[in-house]
């Protein structure tokens, strides 16, 4: 079974490497912008809770269907 915490474990893991990589090829004005970007889109007020919504509502769907 696939849970939510496992697939924001492997998000997370690919949103390090990206910033890694960021980090090393932006200057440090840019890196903390796109830094901040990126964290808004794919963190826990982007992708994050958009992820949440869905596993809730597959789970409830699971329970009344």
């Amino acid at each position: 079974m696939v849970t939510l915490q496992l697939v924001l474990d492997m998000l997370n893991a690919h949103k390090n490497r990206v910033l890694l990589v960021a980090q090393a090829a932006l200057p440090e004005s840019q890196f903390q912008a796109f830094r901040q970007v990126f964290l808004n889109e794919f963190g826990k007020s982007g992708l994050e809770s958009e992820l949440a919504r869905v596993f809730t509502e597959d789970r409830n769907e699971d329970r009344h269907g």
